[in-house]
């Protein structure tokens, strides 16, 4: 998860801690974030990531994965207060996989993970 404010960090995390997924790893920048992505093994299941973060924007931070091929398969879900069409067109350009706009609640961030994902964790059994 990347993500720049601390509460927004935690608020997520717990909610997809009650969708089943453990083993969350927050970041606060893009720059952390695409470091974290280069060790990371096996690669992660998900990314949530913020638009507006302090260094590097979620939209460059998408296209980084994307053009890194051992990443580029990870599905990127897009956090944002942006509610604009154009910030959603921007991320879908970016390489995104779905779009949340903030405020949110947990069953909009299971309706987005059920479109991005393939085996959601409250699905596996």
């Amino acid at each position: 998860m990347v993500e720049d404010l601390q509460l927004s960090r935690q608020m997520l995390t717990g909610q997809l801690q009650s969708l089943g997924f453990t083993n969350i790893v927050e970041v606060a920048n893009g720059e952390d974030a695409l470091a974290c992505l280069a060790e990371m093994r096996p690669v992660p299941v998900l990314v949530c990531l913020d638009l507006t973060l302090p260094d590097i924007s979620g939209y460059d931070v998408c296209e980084m994965i994307r053009s890194t091929p051992v990443l580029q398969g990870i599905p990127v879900l897009m956090v944002s207060a942006r509610t604009q069409t154009m910030d959603r067109a921007q991320a879908e350009e970016a390489g995104a996989s779905g779009y949340l706009m903030k405020p949110f609640t947990t069953e909009e961030l299971r309706l987005q993970l059920e479109r991005v994902l393939v085996n959601p964790p409250w699905k596996e059994a």
